[in-house]
């Protein structure tokens, strides 16, 4: 319930932000008109498109994204006439010959709303038009909703919290549609200036319609309005609900561990890697460890060596560990790039392919690591989320095992010696975020004009760069999960302070490689460089996967990194720090 409450109070939080500007003057245009014919039909027509928009974009992917672009050139040519009428209404009748007479009749009728039994359908109609346009003022909440609805799959839960959220928007939208409405009023009582006001709101949705298509709501706009109301969405978040953490501070684990449900159903997984197909009614008698991770991700990479070294230990005792591949980005369901990646960290455990969060949602799970420790009568006994607290986990599985009636090794916890993307990271409070480069999920981006959606788009990158912001340089096309560089000699810069700096990247096309040079503080690394470059910053991308770039021999310090890619084709999808 309180998910709906966040989500309705985030759509609130809209009215705030300056990338809602285009679509005020679409609503203030029948500010003059009476609210429950002609108001609330619009606001309700643009919540339940918004949410059905979302809806698809959250499920579909990149088709629902065409599908719109589609209906918001509609849109703007509906409301760019919406706009002519008001402006000239001579030419709105001459707009209707047979071309345009169905839209032109629709619009004549839509500002006819307030004669008596008037239809409610053509505000309806409009209100759907201008949900077509509505700028995504996308802050925390709406991220936090559109990522669960991603990983837990199309349900009518989902559907309703976008709608909640929508809902709050037109909330919002109302009660300036209201106070607009009599403001309208007394203008026309107190000057006589019906007309010249009329025009005046058509010139407004001209100049919202040129914003839209211009691209300025999705650019400078969002940008000015990530500023203006990130910080409250999140504060509202943090209240109910911590962020998760790569690294969990270690838990006490009690003598006698509760109970926390049966093991569910693994029949959701799409494939079976190491292993034929288990079952929770297999599985009974023996200890199980179901590990949550996905294959860019650097904390599941983290604890990947002590999952495989319990594996190995403990596997004669009675433990079977199962790693539970769970994708974060689209590349990650693609199966041979899985079963190659198994194959280089040298993971011999099953492995069941999640592909459709089957698995996830039965653990109600949220969080990549995550440890579920199974016991032998096919209870959920404990779990541990994040990286950290292996001590803790090993002593869980003994006692399990224990339990079970099987001799558990009794001796030191296993001992791990990663070197690689898998060290343990440097300890440090101020380390940098993970940084998303897709619109979905970007931050603290520093590039003049914003994220440009979907569409190549040259940027520039500012000089200097301020802590933990980032830009981009060339020509790339950005959408919601990542950007494509589309010519030779582009890149990205990250001023950032951690020891190890590392980025998701791949190449656009397979078996195509992209080189690359990394520079830090404008020089090369030196003995700086991670492990997929050299002393003087060389690499190359040839599959999708996280890169180490950067490992200081110094430890956590404040550096600007610089990488430009020799070759087009790039793809760039996330940055992530120890």
């Amino acid at each position: 319930m309180i998910l709906f409450v966040l989500a309705y109070f985030g759509g609130i939080l809209t009215i705030l932000s300056p990338c809602i500007l285009p679509v005020l003057p679409f609503v203030f245009a029948r500010a003059d008109r009476p609210f429950l014919r002609s108001g609330l039909p619009l606001l309700l027509g643009m919540a339940v498109t918004f949410a059905g928009v979302a809806s698809l974009a959250a499920v579909g992917g990149g088709w629902a994204v065409q599908a719109n672009d589609a209906g918001r050139l509609v849109a703007l040519l509906l409301l760019g006439l919406f706009a002519v009428t008001l402006l000239l209404p001579a030419v709105a009748d001459r707009l209707t010959r047979p071309v345009v007479a169905a839209g032109a009749r629709l619009l004549q009728v839509a500002q006819a709303g307030d004669r008596p039994g008037s239809s409610l359908l053509p505000s309806f109609l409009v209100g759907i038009a201008t949900g077509l346009l509505w700028a995504p003022c996308a802050g925390p909440i709406l991220g936090l909703v559109l990522t669960g609805a991603a990983l837990q799959g199309a349900s009518v839960a989902t559907s309703l919290l976008l709608l909640a959220y929508a809902l709050g928007a037109a909330t919002s939208l109302a009660v300036a549609l209201l106070i607009g409405g009599r403001v309208f009023a007394a203008l026309k009582r107190s000057l006589g200036a019906g007309e010249w006001l009329r025009r005046g709101l058509g010139v407004a949705v001209l100049a919202g319609v040129v914003a839209i298509a211009s691209g300025l709501d999705t650019g400078l706009l969002t940008r000015l309005s990530q500023q203006g109301t990130a910080s409250l969405e999140q504060a509202l978040l943090d209240k109910v609900r911590p962020r998760s953490a790569g690294i969990v501070a270690p838990q006490l684990v009690a003598a006698t561990l509760p109970g926390e449900g049966q093991l569910p159903s693994l029949a959701g997984a799409v494939a079976w890697l190491n292993s034929p197909p288990l079952t929770a009614e297999s599985l009974r008698g023996k200890v199980v460890l179901v590990d949550f991770w996905t294959y860019s991700c650097i904390n599941c990479l983290r604890a990947l060596p002590y999952v495989q070294a319990w594996a190995q230990r403990y596997r004669d005792q009675g433990l079977v560990v199962i790693g539970v591949h769970a994708p974060e980005f689209a590349f990650e369901r693609n199966l041979d790039n899985v079963r190659t990646a198994v194959r280089d960290l040298k993971i011999d455990y099953p492995v069941a392919i999640d592909n459709d969060y089957a698995i996830w949602r039965g653990f109600d799970n949220e969080y990549w690591p995550a440890h579920y420790f199974i016991d032998a009568q096919g209870r959920i006994r404990h779990h541990h989320f994040g990286e950290g607290d292996y001590a803790g986990s090993e002593q869980v599985i003994r006692q399990l095992l224990t339990e079970a009636g099987r001799e558990a090794d009794a001796g030191t916890t296993v001992s791990v010696a990663a070197g690689g993307v898998e060290a343990a990271p440097a300890i440090d409070d101020a380390t940098s975020p993970e940084t998303y480069v897709g619109y979905d999920r970007a931050d603290n981006f520093a590039s003049p004009g914003g994220l440009v959606h979907d569409t190549s788009h040259g940027y520039t990158a500012p000089q200097p760069v301020a802590l933990n912001q980032w830009a981009l340089a060339g020509d790339w096309a950005v959408d919601g999960e990542k950007a494509v560089l589309s010519g030779a000699g582009g890149g990205i810069t990250y001023r950032f302070h951690a020891r190890d700096l590392h980025l998701v990247l791949g190449p656009a096309q397979a078996g195509t490689p992209v080189h690359f040079q990394v520079r830090i503080d404008g020089a090369a690394p030196g003995g700086d460089h991670g492990v997929d470059t050299d002393d003087q910053g060389r690499g190359t991308v040839t599959s999708q996967r996280l890169y180490q770039l950067v490992r200081q021999s110094g430890g956590p310090r404040d550096r600007t990194f610089e990488i430009e890619f020799l070759d087009p084709g790039v793809q760039a999808y996330a940055f992530t720090f120890g």
